[in-house]
């Protein structure tokens, strides 16, 4: 049965399906669903997990072992199988197949699948699960929904808020539900219970919440020049180390230039998979490529080798200049440029 996120509270109040299958790529709401099943099955009995991570070349009869392997602290186990793939071929396929047809009374499968893609919906193993367990699809909240998510949560805290306070909070974090929530969890510490105004509002939460490693990447990969410097100066103004904006550009940048050789051997999808690119982010992806050569893209892989040598004192220069060029290099679509000092 395919679900939404609203619903699962609901759900699992009512009764536990034998099988749940959450996917998506937004982490907070991925985590906060499988936290719920987690819960609900320990509420009834299910008092021991057993994780099992499927990665490349994982042993699917690992599965079928958990699922009859006795329990040693309980009569009830969780059994929590972590997809890492976009899809799970045909063993993967069989095997939870095989547990669908005929699965343990005393166990609850959780499979949690970042990464999948929404076609596999389609494949045998998927309608299987359908038919007996609980599919749950996490999708990034954007505009009004936005609004009434940051509502709710707050409202789940404790908090009162004034008209117009969730969609101010909602600009600040800039769609980021992380942020989001961790600057809730700090208007709770800092308030308490009560009502919550712009002012307060306002005084509690920093602009450093619009800008983390992710959205500096991900700007970078949209083209966005003017944004991806705004995100480098203002997490330079934070005291972020630079080294970790060196390893979320230079990750960003060898994951393309990955994905771009392959590219030209036609081995695309299978790059993606490897990078572990996932499937909302792949025409982003595809998009940059057009603009970013791979000769380009080798250029600035050195530059970040010259900026770790400044980073750890071994060469002259100032490294967020050096880390300011590089973002917005990879932002643009052109050759390298001087940025002035203003806008470091």
């Amino acid at each position: 049965m395919l679900i939404q996120s609203q619903q699962l509270a609901a759900s699992l109040k009512r009764t536990l399906a034998p099988v749940y299958l959450i996917f998506g790529d937004e982490p907070l709401q991925l985590g906060d669903a499988a936290k719920a099943v987690r819960d609900a099955a320990r509420a009834r009995g299910f008092e021991e997990r057993e994780l099992l991570e499927c990665e490349p070349g994982f042993d699917w009869g690992r599965l079928m072992a958990a699922a009859s392997a006795l329990s040693l602290f309980s009569s009830r186990k969780l059994i929590e199988l972590r997809l890492s793939m976009a899809r799970i071929g045909r063993e993967g396929s069989e095997a939870v197949r095989a547990y669908c047809r005929q699965p343990a009374e005393d166990n609850l499968l959780l499979i949690l699948a970042p990464a999948l893609e929404r076609k596999e919906l389609k494949a045998k193993w998927a309608q299987e699960l359908d038919r007996i367990g609980v599919v749950l699809q996490v999708r990034q909240i954007e505009g009004p929904r936005l609004v009434a998510w940051i509502e709710q949560r707050l409202r789940q805290h404790g908090l009162r808020p004034d008209p117009g306070v969730a969609g101010l909070l909602a600009e600040r974090v800039e769609g980021n539900l992380l942020a989001a929530a961790q600057e809730i969890e700090k208007l709770r510490l800092l308030y308490g219970e009560g009502d919550l105004d712009r002012e307060r509002l306002a005084s509690a939460i920093s602009d450093s919440a619009r800008y983390d490693l992710f959205d500096l990447t991900d700007a970078a990969l949209a083209g966005d020049r003017a944004r991806a410097q705004r995100i480098v100066s203002g997490l330079a103004a934070e005291g972020t180390a630079s080294a970790l904006v060196l390893w979320a550009l230079a990750r960003e940048i060898r994951m393309l230039a990955a994905v771009s050789y392959a590219a030209q051997h036609g081995q695309t999808a299978a790059a993606f998979r490897k990078q572990g690119v996932w499937e909302s982010r792949q025409p982003r992806v595809l998009s940059a490529l057009k603009r970013l050569p791979t000769e380009r893209l080798r250029d600035l892989l050195t530059r970040c080798a010259s900026a770790d040598r400044q980073i750890k004192g071994l060469a002259s220069g100032d490294p967020w200049r050096a880390l300011a060029t590089i973002a917005d290099d990879l932002a643009g679509s052109h050759g390298a440029t001087t940025l002035a000092p203003s806008q470091i």
